[in-house]
């Protein structure tokens, strides 16, 4: 029952996504100015199946989209094992960037030389910032991420040069997206942190989240997106475990969101400050999706 649980909010989370993209797409059709001395040389995403390209194809885990309908507003309407009917938020940023069209999974094995260049995704639907919530469900912790990252930085030196290789990542986009399914699975549908309060469970994924970007900034990171966590009392698969008869949106669930965004928020904030040349943003996606979610004529 656990394990359909998670793969049944997995599958549903795709609507999210839709909405998620829309309010990126939105986002870049207004163009933001960037200073012109400002370059962006590849894009890179870690974190779930918002910024998933296809990982957990080649992994053993029962989260997977690698199936119809994902895929059918693809290029060919065909599964990539993107959570997605058809591109997702990488893909969107690095056409807006004028990098490349698609942003691949680095676990790929047709990965090609080009895209060691100008960006990869090390994402894998199901992972969260606490470390448990990738163990559930059999898929690569953060912690393999940052490994999988290391391993790529080997990579890169040796295909274009040590120097080289340091601007390219000094002049990258870094995009983060968690959070969701640790709240989602692991705290309420699970149950398995409910010791915890939802005030301490929040800190503790706070707290993994900024060791992450540490980590990651040690790794030659500089320019960090971080996405809040969406209104996940909304999700189809949330409205109906909490939602009432009605199935309606879990106020609980959503203040939970809510709160971790809070708290995110200050402590990129924070970060920013510690961090020298680093430039990190907080992307709220829970006020935009929320007024999508019961204005759904404005899409």
């Amino acid at each position: 029952m656990f394990s359909f649980g998670i793969v049944k909010c997995s599958l549903h989370r795709v609507k999210v996504l839709l909405y998620v993209n829309f309010v990126l797409f939105s986002v870049c059709e207004a163009k933001v100015q960037l200073p012109q001395n400002v370059i962006f040389k590849a894009v890179f995403a870690f974190g779930d199946s918002i910024v998933d390209q296809g990982n957990n194809n080649y992994i053993k885990t029962l989260v997977k989209c690698n199936f119809q309908p994902y895929g059918k507003d693809f290029m060919g309407g065909m599964p990539t094992g993107r959570f997605s009917n058809g591109k997702t938020p990488p893909d969107l940023i690095a056409v807006e960037l004028g990098i490349k069209k698609l942003i691949p999974a680095y676990l790929d094995p047709n990965l090609k030389t080009e895209d060691i260049k100008s960006g990869v995704s090390f994402a894998s639907g199901g992972c969260g910032y606490d470390p448990l919530t990738a163990t559930l469900v059999a898929v690569i912790p953060l912690s393999r991420q940052l490994t999988q990252f290391i391993e790529y930085t080997g990579k890169l030196k040796v295909l274009v040069g040590e120097e080289e290789a340091n601007y390219i990542l000094k002049n990258s986009l870094f995009m983060v997206v968690a959070g969701t399914d640790d709240l989602a699975n692991t705290y309420f549908t699970a149950g398995i942190r409910l010791k915890q309060d939802i005030n301490s469970y929040t800190d503790l994924m706070v707290a993994e989240a900024s060791k992450f970007l540490n980590e990651l900034y040690k790794l030659g990171a500089r320019k960090f997106w971080i996405l809040g966590i969406p209104p996940i009392g909304c999700l189809p698969s949330q409205r109906t475990l909490a939602g009432g008869h009605n199935r309606m949106c879990s106020q609980e669930y959503n203040q939970a969101a809510q709160l971790a965004n809070t708290k995110f928020s200050i402590a990129i904030n924070s970060l920013s400050k510690k961090l020298p040349q680093s430039k990190l943003v907080f992307i709220d996606i829970y006020n935009p999706l929320l007024d999508l979610i019961f204005n759904p004529e404005k899409i």
